[in-house]
């Protein structure tokens, strides 16, 4: 073959193989990755979750521990628990629709003895973070084990009275130890609780791990502060995207829309292109 046929060869190898690659958006090149909290789909099973989550293009999931597996898995769930045989069915499943497990949580464990079998858990499964609130007699052995497995620890904020309501209670917690211990940003939850979501974001500069992201309806309206298609709510979307950007944030915005359980995915695909347009804008 001459030198000019081995060019033309190795070119449409090349154009084949980008012409069968996914499409970036500018969010994903810059380190911003959606990923989908499972939860949002609790009321199916995970292998149903996945499907949903494929089906809207989204490439990443955060499994809720007790998410049940479903299909020939019967009653079993998303965790630790799971034996090895699942463990990789899982994952080959996940695979098989296109999706990456790349986190778990809400995680909060009942005993100090259950954080070995989370992390080795979590490694197994080649996750990234394990969202969770530690109690704070904890904290030493987290940080020991986030560094032996490498993986972060993301620290979610439910409602007050929760240990982390706040972002100064995490800030007092992890002052002092490993960059993998951040926060789990909920910023419907500090909106909720009185909180301006904005500042707690600047407040935990560099200190982000992940966020469960999404918007929320005013306090006043029916059924209060729920859930509602990103940029419609009073969360102000696109300052807190600014937020993020002029704070050098990379990692996983996961959905977690808790509205409409039956049948999200159209609200949620509106949350998308709302985000893909509003970061188009910033990058």
């Amino acid at each position: 073959m001459t030198r000019m046929r081995l060019f033309l060869a190795a070119a449409a190898v090349l154009l084949a193989a980008a012409a069968c690659s996914p499409k970036q958006t500018p969010a994903e090149k810059n380190g911003w990755n959606l990923s989908m909290q499972s939860y949002t789909f609790h009321k199916f099973t995970f292998e149903e979750a996945l499907e949903k989550t494929a089906s809207l293009g989204v490439k990443y999931i955060e499994a809720f521990p007790g998410h049940r597996l479903g299909d020939k898995w019967g009653d079993q769930v998303f965790g630790y628990g799971m034996d090895g045989k699942t463990r990789k069915e899982i994952l080959d499943l996940a695979a098989s629709k296109g999706v990456k497990i790349v986190g778990t949580g809400v995680f909060v464990p009942s005993d100090s003895s259950e954080w070995e079998k989370e992390f080795a858990f979590a490694k197994e499964m080649g996750m990234e973070f394990i969202s969770t609130e530690p109690a704070m007699k904890d904290w030493d052995l987290v940080e020991k084990l986030s560094d032996q497995y490498g993986i972060a620890v993301s620290v979610h904020n439910h409602p007050r009275p929760s240990t982390y309501w706040t972002p100064d209670s995490l800030l007092a917690a992890v002052s002092g130890r490993s960059a993998r211990l951040g926060s789990c940003s909920d910023v419907g939850h500090w909106k909720r609780c009185g909180l301006d979501q904005l500042e707690c974001l600047r407040k935990l500069d560099g200190r982000i791990i992940s966020l469960h992201f999404k918007d929320i309806a005013p306090a006043d309206a029916e059924g209060g502060p729920h859930d509602v298609i990103w940029g419609t709510g009073v969360l102000n979307v696109p300052s807190m995207l600014q937020i993020l950007k002029d704070q050098g944030f990379k990692g996983y915005f996961s959905i977690e829309y808790e509205y409409n359980w039956d049948n999200s995915v159209p609200d949620i695909r509106q949350c998308i292109d709302y985000f893909n347009g509003e970061a188009k804008k910033l990058f």
